[in-house]
């Protein structure tokens, strides 16, 4: 009886040692609080990231519903990007410096 009452007595203190040592070299471990601070810190590049991502899709699905709808914008990219001009038009091209 004795030895069952030193057991019992034994064995808590003994599941606590284990985690007094285990639990700090768990969390010092280069995959425990240094890999959970790093995944941390990527997590909200990603989501910054993210949040650029859906500001870009938003502007871009206005100028394609521009694009689709508004002939002023078809122009304006037909002249910007491509150059275009109406019949009769002059075009001035003036040297750059750089």
């Amino acid at each position: 009886m004795a030895l069952k009452q030193s057991l019992a007595w034994l064995l808590p203190l003994l599941l606590l040692g284990m985690a007094i040592v285990a639990v700090p070299l768990l969390m010092f471990d280069p995959k425990g609080l240094p890999r959970y601070q790093s995944l941390s810190t990527e997590l909200q590049r990603i989501r910054h990231f993210n949040v650029q991502l859906k500001t870009d899709v938003q502007h871009l699905n206005l100028e394609v519903q521009a694009l689709k709808t508004d002939r002023e914008a078809v122009e304006k990219i037909a002249r910007d990007e491509l150059g275009m001009v109406h019949d009769g038009e002059l075009v001035f091209q003036f040297e750059s410096d750089h």
